[in-house]
């Protein structure tokens, strides 16, 4: 009889230790995934520009997803891209999700008038992603210096107020910012530019009537962190020489 009691406490402690050795052995199962092998989707912003010109900087966001669980930290995405009649640069070339790649599309000549197809592709280890997108591209039309300037010197209302105002966006006098002209072709009074920084895109849009400017709006987006601004300013009236004010970002970048 006695044997027959240290039998049985004996059975019901290895049962009541069942549920936690399957627990350990399904935590170790799931974090022994190998996060190369786990699939993704990218996606790419937007996937149509139809008023582009040659010469411009046609600016693509791309980001990717896992579409399952890791169990851990997600492995990176190499992201390229290629494309015929156009040079194309790629910043950062690796990123995980939550990050922000840029796809830079410059067209030449020889796409003027025919669609431009960008392809686009995502690959972790084995596994490989493409997505494409298009162009439509024309002339440049003779504008786009005055833009330039013009997009230029409405920036520079801003910068001092940001930085007095906004000093944790680091953005200063001493800050340089290259161009990039969207919707060159438009012919409403509605006027678009980009300028990006090392750690900014801003966008620029203005409403011009009889060569006079009445307000003027940017916005700020973090290049690598961000898909959509998350800052954003106006100058209600630029005769009066009102000091900017800030205002809800929009939902999406402009291109």
């Amino acid at each position: 009889m006695k044997y027959r009691y240290i039998f049985l406490f004996l059975l019901v402690g290895l049962l009541a230790m069942m549920p936690a050795l399957a627990a350990c052995d399904g935590e170790e199962t799931e974090t022994s995934i190998n996060p190369t092998k786990v699939p993704f989707s990218i996606d790419v912003t937007p996937v149509i520009m139809e008023d582009t010109i040659v010469g411009q900087s046609c600016v693509f966001l791309v980001t990717v997803s896992d579409e399952e669980e890791t169990g851990g930290e997600s492995a990176l995405v190499s992201i390229s891209a290629t494309a015929t009649g156009a040079a194309v640069t790629v910043g950062p070339k690796e990123i995980a999700p939550g990050s922000v790649s840029e796809v830079v599309v410059i067209p030449d000549e020889t796409s003027i008038g025919q669609p431009l197809t960008v392809t686009i592709e995502g690959k972790r280890g084995e596994i490989t992603e493409t997505e494409f997108v298009t162009l439509t591209v024309q002339e440049r039309p003779l504008i786009v210096g005055e833009l330039a300037v013009k997009a230029t010197e409405l920036r520079d209302r801003f910068i001092p107020w940001l930085e007095e105002n906004y000093p944790d966006l680091d953005i200063t006098g001493e800050t340089e910012w290259t161009g990039a002209v969207i919707y060159p072709t438009t012919q409403d009074s509605i006027r678009y530019y980009l300028f990006f920084s090392e750690n900014w895109e801003m966008g620029i849009r203005w409403q011009a009537v009889d060569g006079a400017t009445n307000w003027v709006k940017i916005y700020l987006r973090l290049r690598t962190a961000e898909l959509t601004p998350s800052e954003a300013f106006e100058i209600s009236s630029v005769s009066a020489n009102e000091d900017p004010q800030p205002i809800t970002p929009p939902n999406a970048v402009w291109r």
